[in-house]
């Protein structure tokens, strides 16, 4: 088993980024992190896609922290299911984010101060689009394998879409074809959480020297409640009051932490908090609530499939609620019904919606078969 050949790099994009909604970035910086090495021919590469609050730090410890172990580390690295033995592989911070791409906490160059609350929505397409770009950069024309879950896998997709020649698979975990009214709607209170911040001055707080610290836990508590399943909470927490020794098993009238769950929800709240934009925060739930590829195509997910040529593996986990099984079946039915290429499993498994981040003997299993086939065709 070799190292993970880990490697950190900010790629700058000089020429202009016209984005769908109409405005152009001028120019813009990309964070990247390597894993593995790029065969002769660059036919290894395999992309990963993030969610919503991860970045480019996929894998192993972080050089700069090597207590912050990378968000997929089970899954990648030597001897992992996506095995850096074998596959290269790129790990990017999107467009808006606050890992060290260009997003709202970077510098305009027209102001000479940070975009803030003037960044410009971006979407799934656009940061598919800048993920060509780099590609192009790195002399990659197609990628072995396109890989995403949740928001990641909204990406993977949009990957098969609009280029479908430039990637061999594409691997969609716990995702949607788009999101539900439900999961708009959770959206939007998170984003009104972080709206509604004395702090937040209208998006501009970086001027101000504050962070809105309370939207952001709210926003973060709201959305963590989504990620679990009724069952794992249960598990986890059950009812427990947590209560000083000897004190009186007494119902009070508090507003202090006395549930095991809500002490939880807290300092979840507290942690991401201390690291995340409220401004990223923001975009990147719009992103998500914009994703539909099959708008453009009278609501119709199969034409919107008809032009892939991507080979696809569909996972999804019994007890997402967030993205429930019954979407990625959509995404299933679409491509079979235009005659392509689906593997499809659905895992039963208790941990909701960030069952796709845990150690799952199946869930693993299945993934190091695919990539095993994957490898076994190339040089």
């Amino acid at each position: 088993m070799s190292d993970l050949h880990l490697s950190r790099n900010t790629i700058h994009f000089a020429e202009s980024l016209p984005l769908q909604s109409g405005a152009i970035l001028s120019n813009y910086n990309l964070v990247i992190e390597t894993y593995g090495k790029l065969n002769s021919d660059k036919s290894n590469a395999i992309l990963i896609c993030h969610a919503l609050n991860a970045s480019h730090h996929v894998a192993g410890p972080d050089p700069e922290n090597p207590s912050d172990i990378g968000w997929w580390d089970n899954m990648i690295g030597p001897g992992k299911p996506i095995d850096t033995n074998r596959f290269f592989v790129i790990g990017v911070n999107n467009l808006g984010s606050c890992f060290g791409s260009t997003g709202p906490m970077s510098v305009n160059p027209e102001t000479n101060k940070p975009y803030g609350a003037d960044f410009p929505v971006v979407t799934v397409e656009d940061w598919v689009n800048t993920q060509a770009r780099l590609a192009d950069k790195l002399g990659i024309r197609r990628f072995a394998a396109v890989m995403g879950g949740s928001l990641g896998g909204m990406q993977a997709m949009a990957w098969a879409i609009q280029f479908p020649k430039r990637l061999g698979h594409c691997i969609v975990i716990a995702s949607t074809p788009k999101l539900s009214a439900q999961n708009i709607a959770f959206n939007e209170v998170a984003r009104n959480a972080i709206l509604s911040d004395p702090d937040f001055h209208g998006g501009n707080y970086y001027a101000h020297g504050v962070v809105p610290k309370s939207g952001l836990r709210l926003a973060r508590m709201v959305g963590h409640i989504t990620y679990l399943s009724d069952d794992d909470m249960a598990e986890k927490f059950g009812r427990e009051l947590q209560r000083p020794a000897g004190a009186p098993d007494e119902y009070r009238f508090s507003f202090d932490v006395e549930f095991e769950v809500e002490s939880y929800l807290r300092y979840q709240g507290d942690k991401f908090s201390s690291y995340f934009d409220a401004n990223t925060y923001l975009l990147i739930t719009r992103a998500l609530d914009y994703f539909d590829p099959a708008r453009r195509y009278g609501g119709s997910l199969s034409r919107a499939l008809a032009e892939v040529q991507a080979q696809f593996l569909i996972i999804s986990f019994s007890t997402d609620w967030r993205f429930p099984p019954n979407r990625s079946r959509e995404i299933v039915e679409a491509l079979l019904s235009n005659k392509r290429e689906v593997s499809y499993a659905e895992i039963d498994a208790p941990h909701g919606h960030d069952a796709f981040l845990l150690d799952d003997a199946r869930y693993h299993n299945l993934v190091r078969a695919y990539f095993k086939k994957i490898a076994e065709v190339l040089p």
